[in-house]
């Protein structure tokens, strides 16, 4: 079996659209989230989401293509390009080993609202509606970008996408598929007709309050809020990138996968899918119980989330649950939802390369069904030995990678 090493990152998220802006605003507690702008807030119940801020794609993309990228698509280019130039690997690599894995939860969902608004009033389609809204088109304009002919598996599984996607890019390397994968997730889905779908069915908060609507396992929390952005890590097998002299940011050892079957939005009470899924990680990782761990948490400041992800680590990790740091970056970028899993992989490869816990910020009422250290406001340093992280999406759908050293 092969080992797996990360060496590229790029991220934009609502905290910062390059990986040293978003770090320093994670592990210094800067919140991403504030009233809406992308569209007047009077539209929505919802008043509050995660935007990106300041975002120019023309860093990354000729101006004349930008129109024919729906943002999500945009954004998954930009953290690419980041991640391609911090690994270095491009040029260094057969074209047939390199492959790419990145996902999204909705897709292009604003290039699908505008088309069928030309469609009610009568104008015309535009004939690049189709590859923009197609989720599938972030990884293949990435693999065009970068003549990646290599195995190809764009996921979408909801929230869960893109630590799914790292997770069987992981894989597809260990067994010697590829020597290197480009994977993550991407959305931009900060608009009226996502914010009043997810208000239906009663997921958003309705706190207009910045600092205190994404605030995950606090008493109070009473809903997530939406974010968007991209997610990318590039993997690679661990002798190939020794024999290139790349840098080496964490070890991807562990991945589960499995899902809940049990309701279309809410997990299972017992938490015995997601426990599984951590179980299966750790397992594979070669976890002892001894190791300084991390986990950054789905965490997603709903009433039933944050509850049976706790009694899930617990069922997990038994009495090395209170031991074990933990928080939820999403009290900073809100819920990227299939970009989300991307950016927590890369918040939790960066807290343990760099010995920083992220805080979960907005904490102060604690939950006696959320009893764990969940390091509340301020980071804290730790000598980690392991991060793990967890997402878990609509469906039932539950994804868990584990970093070492």
């Amino acid at each position: 079996m092969r080992r797996v090493v990360i060496t590229g990152l790029g991220a934009v998220t609502p905290v910062g659209n390059d990986i040293e802006t978003m770090w320093n605003s994670l592990k210094n507690g800067v919140c991403g989230i504030n009233i809406i702008t992308r569209y007047d807030p009077a539209l929505t119940k919802a008043k509050v989401a995660a935007e990106v801020k300041d975002f120019d794609p023309t860093k990354y993309i000729e101006k004349r293509e930008c129109r024919k990228l729906d943002l999500f698509c945009q954004y998954a280019l930009a953290a690419a390009a980041q991640a391609m130039e911090d690994s270095g690997i491009e040029g260094k690599i057969e074209p047939e080993r390199l492959g790419v894995y990145i996902g999204s939860g909705v897709g292009g969902i604003i290039t699908f609202y505008e088309q069928c608004e030309n469609m009610f009033n009568d104008k015309n389609i535009s004939p690049f509606f189709i590859p923009m809204m197609i989720a599938n088109i972030a990884s293949g304009n990435v693999a065009i970008k970068y003549n990646a002919k290599g195995p190809s598996l764009p996921v979408v599984t909801a929230c869960a996408t893109s630590t799914h996607a790292v997770g069987e890019a992981f894989h597809a390397i260990k067994y010697g598929l590829a020597d290197a994968i480009i994977a993550g997730g991407s959305e931009a889905a900060v608009h009226p007709l996502t914010i009043k779908g997810f208000t239906s069915c009663k997921a958003l908060t309705m706190s207009d309050d910045p600092k205190n609507a994404s605030i995950p396992f606090d008493k109070r929390r009473s809903g997530f809020v939406l974010g968007e952005g991209a997610g990318i890590l590039v993997l690679e097998e661990y002798e190939h990138a020794v024999a290139r002299g790349a840098k080496i940011y964490a070890e991807i050892c562990g991945y589960g996968n499995t899902c809940d079957a049990h309701h279309i939005t809410a997990p299972s009470p017992d938490s015995s899918g997601s426990s599984k899924c951590i179980q299966i990680a750790l397992e594979e990782a070669g976890y002892t119980g001894n190791e300084e761990l991390y986990i950054n948490a789905h965490g997603t400041s709903t009433p039933m989330n944050d509850a049976t992800e706790t009694n899930a680590f617990k069922i997990a990790l038994g009495e090395k649950a209170y031991k074990a740091h933990i928080s939820s970056t999403k009290s900073m970028t809100g819920h990227m939802l299939g970009a989300t899993g991307a950016v927590e992989a890369i918040a939790a490869t960066l807290a343990l390369k760099n010995g920083i816990v992220p805080p979960t910020i907005g904490y102060s009422e604690p939950d006696p069904e959320c009893d764990l250290d969940y390091t509340p406001n301020k980071a804290v340093e730790v000598n980690l030995d392991m991060a793990l992280s967890t997402t878990f999406g609509f469906g039932g759908h539950n994804a868990c990678i584990v970093l070492r050293k």
